[in-house]
């Protein structure tokens, strides 16, 4: 008897501003079916999207443009899986605690954030995660220009902090932040785990 054919989980990438490539190229090597998506129709047809690093005021401020801003939040609050990385942790959160003027987040996590919390591009920085979640060794993580979670509410939950005890990865049902890029270490964990919420939820 053959096996039946699983359909390929159908993941958009948000592709306004950022990295969306580099977690696109990811996505296909773990077998998803990538949409990039710019327009509200592209994010009606996918089962779970990844926000990317880049600049959040800049990526808030196309989203509005591109007519998308409420769209996402529709989905958002409607249970789509998502997953944001860096500006993308920005974006999810109900709080942004230092945006420029004007700045709006789509909200769905219960956390505040605080963005470059570690300075300029020249203080990135990179260390080993315990993220218990993900099983095995400690993850290797890439910290450019990244946020912080200043606070996490009771709706959320920490799954991983740095050794000071900063929270830099969050999970609340359907959505998943990551003040880190996993996208360019080529440790996929957290990416196959989003995509286990993603195959879930469809």
């Amino acid at each position: 008897m053959v096996a039946p054919q699983v359909a390929a989980p159908r993941v958009g990438v948000l592709a306004l501003q950022g990295d969306f490539r580099e977690h696109a190229q990811v996505l296909r090597v773990l077998g998803a079916d990538v949409t990039l998506v710019r327009r509200p129709e592209e994010l009606a047809a996918v089962d779970g999207l990844v926000i990317p690093g880049g600049e959040s005021s800049v990526m808030d401020k196309l989203a509005r443009t591109f007519g998308l801003a409420e769209p996402l939040r529709a989905a958002i609050s409607g249970g789509l899986p998502v997953y944001g990385t860096c500006a993308g942790l920005i974006m999810l959160a109900d709080t942004v605690l230092d945006g420029i003027r004007g700045q709006e987040s789509l909200g769905g996590l219960d956390v505040a954030v605080r963005r470059n919390a570690f300075g300029s591009q020249t203080h990135s920085f990179e260390t080993d995660l315990d993220v218990p979640v993900l099983g095995g060794e400690p993850m290797h993580a890439v910290f450019i220009r990244a946020p912080i979670v200043e606070s996490v509410g009771p709706a959320a939950t920490a799954l991983a902090t740095l050794d000071d005890g900063r929270c830099v990865a969050v999970e609340q049902g359907n959505l998943l932040g990551t003040s880190f890029h996993p996208e360019v270490t080529g440790d996929y964990r957290i990416h196959e785990y989003f995509l286990g919420k993603v195959r879930a939820a469809a």
